[in-house]
């Protein structure tokens, strides 16, 4: 069994959707958190160009990838700039803190 991280950074507007589509697929556990930044978006009336977007970060087997990608390319797609990205990265190792086991070894 291989893991893979999934990490979108989303619009903050969408991240509700998102959440209850990953919800209806069985993903079982995401972090969301508020970051701040620039890239294909930058706003220029801020002094530092940055704006508000929600960080999404996702491990799951690598089976369900493509699936959860979806999701995100689905319900955060509004077809204006600064939509945000989707990164899939492998996972090495996944260790649980209270059981000291390796997820990414299916040890848990």
């Amino acid at each position: 069994m291989g893991l893979k991280k999934i990490t979108a950074i989303i619009r903050l507007d969408r991240a509700d959707r998102v959440e209850e589509r990953l919800k209806a697929a069985g993903v079982p556990g995401m972090s969301c958190t508020h970051v701040r930044g620039y890239g294909e978006y930058a706003d220029f009336y801020s002094s530092d160009w940055q704006v508000i977007h929600a960080r999404v970060e996702i491990f799951v087997d690598e089976a369900k990838a493509r699936e959860i990608v979806d999701i995100f390319l689905e319900e955060a797609h509004t077809g204006v700039a600064g939509d945000g990205i989707v990164a899939v990265l492998p996972v090495e190792h996944l260790y649980h803190i209270r059981t000291g086991r390796d997820a990414a070894l299916g040890e848990c």
